[in-house]
This record gives C-alpha cells, sequence and structure tokens, in this order.
C-alpha cells in the first residue's frame, strides 16, 4: 500500500474570492479584516506593490510569486467590501481592466495597426487623453492636460508625472542648461529664507518648506531632461547610503566604537573608508 501523502490541491481564483469572503465575514470571520475599510487597507495596498518593485529589482523570482500574491490579496479585499455595500465586485473589476485593454489595444483585438511600440504609446496617451476629455464634459468643467495624475502618488513621482503632462502642450525648457541656472536660483532662495531669520531664530517655516519643494521639483525637473528617473535614481542613492552607512556601523564596532560617541572628523574618515572599499 502506498503510504506517500496525497497531493495537496492547489488553491484557484475562486477560492480565494471564498477565503476572502470568509474572513470578512463578521460571523466567525477574522476581527482584523471584518474591521478594516477602503481607507485602512490602502496603505497596505501601496506597500505591497513597493514589494513587488523591490523583488524585481533583487531578481527575487520566488519572493517574486510571493508580493505578486499579497497584490492581489489587496485588489480582491477591495472587491469584496465593495461587493458588501453594493457597488461592484471582483467580476466587475476584471470586466472593467478587459474592456479597457481591448478598447486601447485595437491594433491586437482589432483592425487598426501600429508601426512600432513608440506610436503605440503615443496612441495610447490619445486614447487617455480622449477619456480625461470626456470625462470632464460629463463633469461640466474644462479638462485638464493635468487630470487623472493620481494624487496618492509619491511626490517625487507625481512631479514627474505632472511634467511630462506639461511637456505635451510645450510647457517645457528647450535644453538642459535652463533647469541647471533653475536650481541655482532655487538654491540661492533658500539661503534668501535663511538670512531673512533673526539672529537666533528659526527661518520661516513655511516659506523654506515652500522654496525647498521647489528645489525638489526642479531637481526632478532636471532627472527629466537627462533622460534619468529620478524615483530610480533616489531608490538607488537610498541603497548606497544603507550600504555605506551599515559598513560605517560595523568599522566602528570593530573598533570598539559606538556611532555616537565619534565626532564627525571621525565619522567622515569612517563614510571615506566605507566608499574608498565598495569602489574597490
Amino acid at each position: 500500500m502506498d503510504d506517500a501523502p496525497a497531493t495537496q490541491p492547489r488553491y484557484g481564483m475562486d477560492d480565494l474570492l471564498q477565503i476572502m469572503a470568509k474572513l470578512r465575514d463578521p460571523d466567525g470571520g477574522c476581527p482584523w479584516d471584518v474591521a478594516q475599510d477602503f481607507a485602512s487597507i490602502a496603505p497596505y495596498t501601496i506597500e505591497e506593490a513597493y514589494e513587488v518593485a523591490d523583488a524585481i529589482e533583487q531578481a527575487d523570482m520566488p519572493a517574486l510569486k510571493g508580493e505578486l500574491g499579497d497584490l492581489l490579496l489587496q485588489v480582491v479585499f477591495h472587491a469584496q467590501m465593495a461587493a458588501e455595500v453594493g457597488d461592484f465586485a471582483y467580476a466587475d473589476v476584471v470586466h472593467a481592466v478587459s474592456e479597457k485593454m481591448v478598447k486601447r489595444h485595437p491594433h491586437v483585438f482589432g483592425d487598426a495597426s501600429v508601426a512600432d511600440a513608440d506610436a503605440q504609446t503615443k496612441a495610447w496617451e490619445d486614447q487617455k487623453a480622449d477619456e480625461r476629455a470626456a470625462k470632464a464634459q460629463a463633469e461640466g468643467r474644462t479638462p485638464s492636460v493635468l487630470d487623472d495624475v493620481a494624487r496618492g502618488l509619491p511626490a517625487l513621482m507625481r512631479a514627474e508625472k505632472l511634467q511630462k503632462r506639461a511637456v505635451r502642450v510645450g510647457f517645457d525648457w528647450p535644453d538642459v542648461a535652463p533647469v541647471f541656472d533653475k536650481v541655482r536660483e532655487e538654491l540661492d532662495e533658500i539661503t534668501e529664507v535663511l538670512e531673512a531669520a533673526p539672529a537666533g531664530a528659526a527661518p520661516d517655516p513655511e516659506r523654506l518648506e515652500d522654496e525647498l519643494g521647489d528645489l525638489l521639483f526642479t531637481c526632478v525637473n532636471l532627472a527629466r531632461k537627462l533622460g534619468t528617473d529620478p524615483e530610480t535614481a533616489l531608490r538607488r542613492t537610498n541603497a548606497k547610503f544603507e550600504r555605506r552607512f551599515r559598513d560605517v556601523e560595523s568599522y566602528a564596532a570593530a573598533e570598539g566604537h559606538s556611532l555616537k560617541d565619534l565626532d564627525i572628523d571621525a565619522l567622515e574618515a569612517l563614510w571615506t573608508r566605507a566608499k574608498v572599499a565598495e569602489r574597490a
């Protein structure tokens, strides 16, 4: 007699939908899941999307499989909550996105043709612009090229998207040189805010925040003009800082020191050591 354990059945999409419905059931479900709403779950949805991106960046396929599952769960969670109040269900989400994909790819599902990927990108953007215009007309307002740039995006990413939208109507510098000038101008304005503060007093926080925001926005413009994705650039710099700082901690610990007990010169020396080691 074969005593090998039976193969565990594989779960499917219907199983996941039933699991989510059970978790949300006030009678016997999970108290935490039952207590959630769209607003409380939204931060987890954003977090899961970033964890997908991190798994891709690390080229970790097992992690990507798991993170995609976590992201899918977020879609199912929101759809279940919407179904409970009669707004829409998961099947409606699937139908809506399928309908959109078919509509926006007439060269695949219809008789249209496109020359290449760039032409398809332009056609896609033109379709989205038409949809934004129709929505604005239905709402009785003047359409804007900036319509539907999601407010929930990270500020750096949203700045780039706003700028790219403005570029479509010609609102852009002709080349990168004026952007460098603008960066210097914004730095000067921050200096002015600092110098305007009375001796011994803190600078005006609202003005300082405003000028710092202008500087960051201009730096995003600089990255765009240089053909660099600012979000990716900052993520790489964050990772670089983390690597080097951990090395600094290790060097200090190996010498029997705590970072908080070292002066700035000693810390700078360790930082330089970490940089040199990384480049070796």
